[in-house]
């Protein structure tokens, strides 16, 4: 997948081939997924974008190639956790920033679901973000792992098998961010600042951060550029910042960008 709102890639790229990195797991592949090797897995795509979800579903939901069943779609938190429920799926592909409380929240209302002995749902997020906080939100939430919307079709077939089978997965860079987060025996602080935002304002946030135009942060977030001033404006009051310069200070502190 080229971006967020790309299609995913037939090639793969050594440089986001998966790796499991949680401490405690597996790291070892499972065997190759495939119609070859008769194996199948029931998946529920997550995401709020539509067209991603659609270049998802035609790249991996090929199931006599794949061996990838995709059972349902869901664009928010209640339609994910209504159509997981009544799927059942072996594995869901999570975005982390939804409509409704985003991944994390899923996760929590899905938590009986992922300790079923007998047929647990397993979940995997997919996500344009690569910000440690929201790395390490899911995990903590119940994900088995969280691969980048950079990654190719061929490997998000892999570790989509991979997390069947209770393996962790995680794109290379990302892989760290869990290590160190689970290594350390105190509980990273909380940010009662950060906490204000809305997850679509947090996004806004690290765009804006980054040096991104309005125009370009609305083409991005499928969203108009009056609703992206309008997340900036509700960032800078909660905050209490006067200008994006100062935003931008404020989240490179935080290691926000």
């Amino acid at each position: 997948m080229s971006d967020a709102n790309g299609p995913v890639e037939s090639g793969s790229s050594a440089e986001e081939t998966p790796s499991a990195a949680a401490p405690g797991e597996a790291a070892g592949a499972a065997d190759s997924a495939g119609a070859g090797g008769g194996r199948r897995v029931r998946v529920v795509l997550v995401d709020d974008h539509r067209m991603f979800r659609t270049g998802v579903q035609a790249e991996i939901g090929q199931t006599e190639r794949t061996g990838v069943e995709v059972v349902g779609e869901a664009a928010d938190v209640d339609q994910a956790v209504t159509v997981i429920t009544a799927t059942r799926p072996e594995v869901v592909l999570l975005d982390v920033h939804l409509p409704g409380g985003g991944g994390v929240e899923v996760l929590r209302r899905c938590a009986p679901l992922m300790t079923d002995a007998e047929q647990p749902v397993r979940f995997l997020a997919l996500s344009v973000s690569d910000a440690a906080e929201d790395v390490i939100g899911v995990i903590r939430g119940g994900a088995r792992g969280y691969v980048t919307k950079t990654i190719t079709g061929t490997d998000l077939v892999d570790s989509v098998f991979r997390v069947q089978d209770g393996d962790a997965v995680f794109s290379p860079r990302l892989a760290g961010f869990v290590l160190d987060a689970f290594a350390s025996t105190d509980a990273p602080p909380v940010d009662e600042d950060l906490d204000r935002l809305t997850q679509r304002e947090r996004e806004v946030l690290r765009l804006i951060a980054r040096g991104y135009a309005y125009k370009e942060i609305a083409k991005q977030l499928f969203i108009s550029v009056k609703t992206v001033e309008s997340h900036v404006s509700a960032v800078l009051r909660k905050l209490q910042l006067s200008n994006r310069h100062e935003l931008t200070r404020w989240a490179t502190a935080r290691r926000l960008v």
